[in-house]
């Protein structure tokens, strides 16, 4: 069910929800969070149906947050999604245009959960740094994807130099299947150490460079790690092999979803391992609300202690 409501405030419209609850429409009970998604008009509706998928695991209140001419006459439209359109949470999409797009905090307070966690997801064009926003001030956790618009092969740096705990981004939630292997790799026999580790991956792929960070934090060997021009790999991770004294350990994908496992001494296995969906990376953010302390270490001194990559800058 979709309720329109042009031309609104923000009182009517916590008036029309509890309206909608009062008729057996939505059930408020069981809502464990809030989330607000800042994005614009025509790029809501796939944030949207992540968000409704993720919230049959984590029942929330989804508040979309769009904002329109800045020169035109004060006006805010709103649309309350609920039911089928909105899968386990209930969904209140707000435009906003001229001066009522001007405090963006009170747009959203008055329609916050009571007594619930708060969590902010831009799908793209982030603030440069989100916990000093007017949105992140009000959250515990901070979204943000490094691999959508703006397009900049320092903006990895730029998540570093501002990043503060509660902040995260879905870059490093692709990389929890890789991480997962490599780990599971290292805790096999004959333990011996790495002692030097290659990464390579697509330019459009920041997770390339934050798997590479974290090796390199967690082994402390030197991490040789290179974007690849769009004809060689142009989709994610391509590659990670990791030296030691029996041999190398290699993970490469073969396509973009299969994964070939080499190891001396051993046959070669062949894994999916394809790139993860905008629903299962959201559903794992949402899965914890304390800071991601793994993800600062690495964003920041992981990304210190690695440098920048030779190939970065032809096809970062």
């Amino acid at each position: 069910m979709i309720i329109e409501l042009p031309n609104t405030t923000v009182s009517k419209i916590s008036r029309a929800l509890i309206d909608v609850r009062e008729e057996g429409g939505a059930v408020a009970l069981g809502r464990v969070l809030t989330l607000v998604i800042a994005t614009h008009h025509g790029d809501e509706e796939l944030p949207i149906e992540a968000a409704n998928d993720a919230s049959r695991e984590h029942p929330m209140r989804v508040i979309v947050l769009m904002f329109g001419d800045r020169d035109a006459e004060p006006r805010l439209d709103a649309q309350i999604r609920v039911g089928g359109d909105a899968g386990a949470s209930e969904v209140i999409v707000l435009q906003a245009y001229g001066d009522a797009a001007s405090n963006t905090e009170s747009l959203v307070t008055g329609l916050l959960l009571p007594d619930a966690p708060v969590v902010v997801w831009w799908p793209d064009n982030p603030p440069v740094e989100p916990s000093a926003s007017p949105l992140g001030r009000i959250a515990q956790r901070r979204i943000t994807d490094a691999s959508t618009r703006p397009y900049d092969k320092h903006r990895l740096a730029g998540l570093g130099e501002h990043h503060a705990p509660g902040d995260t981004d879905l870059a490093w939630t692709r990389l929890t299947h890789w991480r997962e292997q490599l780990a599971a790799v290292l805790d096999q026999p004959p333990y011996e150490p790495i002692t030097a580790v290659q990464v390579r991956g697509a330019s459009s792929s920041p997770s390339t460079a934050l798997l590479a960070a974290w090796l390199r934090l967690m082994l402390d060997v030197p991490v040789d790690w290179q974007y690849l021009a769009p004809d060689e790999w142009h989709d994610g991770i391509k590659s990670v092999r990791l030296e030691r004294a029996s041999g190398e350990i290699v993970l490469e994908r073969s396509t973009p979803a299969i994964a070939c496992l080499s190891q001396p001494g051993q046959p070669d296995h062949d894994l999916v391992l394809p790139r993860r969906t905008l629903r299962e990376c959201l559903a794992e953010e949402l899965r914890r609300l304390d800071p991601d302390v793994l993800y600062g270490r690495v964003i920041t001194e992981g990304w210190q202690l690695l440098g920048a990559p030779p190939a970065q800058e032809e096809h970062g």
